[in-house]
């Protein structure tokens, strides 16, 4: 058993590049972003204000959430229904950053994410993981790069799902999200003391699944199994 805590702002590339770890290593990937997205798709539906911590508290008993694996690939369900891409908006990360600062949110999913943990060899990753959710993981990262390499990431995948977007309001809401989630009350976006810091901004994707295997290879005894 192996758990990988992979942290950092958003549109460091943590998903996609977890999700590639997670294949050549063989174990779950866990997208905890996912999760709170799918709070914060539901509390839009219902038409609160995200920053309503009463509010979006008094609605947490209406929501149900389910983590599956199809062919490695996770699944999240609210409510019985598969949200697929309808969570990957740039509005739908800012819910999601918002949902994320109140406390019963964190609470309500925390026992979700520590459960998969322990049945699962993981590669986890969000705002939060190495110092909240995986306090004692094997290896913990805190993967960044520059703002508008983020930025052009997140346009770049945002473009080649059809979305119509501008580079100059992807790269304002980034920076706005990344004032938002290190500025919170409730785990500010910040890395743990004992992560190993990746910039990844001159890395390809590839490059940067690379890099985090050497780590896994160098801090931990999973390839001696």
């Amino acid at each position: 058993m192996i758990q990988i805590a992979i942290d950092g702002p958003g549109g460091a590339g943590k998903s996609t590049i977890s999700k590639g770890v997670a294949a050549k290593l063989g174990i779950v990937y866990v997208d905890t972003g996912a999760l709170y997205r799918t709070v914060g798709y539901y509390v839009r539906n219902k038409e609160i204000d995200p920053h309503d911590r009463d509010a979006v508290g008094a609605i947490l008993p209406e929501i149900s959430i389910e983590v599956a694996y199809v062919d490695g690939a996770q699944h999240v369900f609210l409510n019985g229904e598969d949200l697929g891409d309808k969570i990957r908006t740039p509005e739908m990360s800012m819910y999601a950053s918002a949902v994320s600062a109140i406390p019963s949110v964190r609470a309500f999913l925390l026992e979700t994410q520590k459960e998969i943990a322990r049945k699962n060899s993981v590669i986890m990753d969000g705002r939060d993981i190495g110092t909240v959710i995986l306090p004692n993981a094997d290896l913990k990262v805190y993967l960044t790069a520059s703002a508008e390499c983020r930025a052009k990431r997140r346009y770049d995948e945002l473009i080649a799902k059809g979305q119509s977007v501008r580079f100059e309001d992807v790269l304002r809401e980034m920076n706005e999200r990344d004032t938002q989630d290190s500025t919170r009350e409730i785990a500010p976006a910040q890395a743990a003391e004992d992560a190993i810091l990746l910039d990844n901004t001159g890395l390809n994707l590839e490059e940067s699944i690379d890099a985090i295997i050497a780590l896994v290879r160098e801090k931990t005894d999973f390839f001696a199994n």
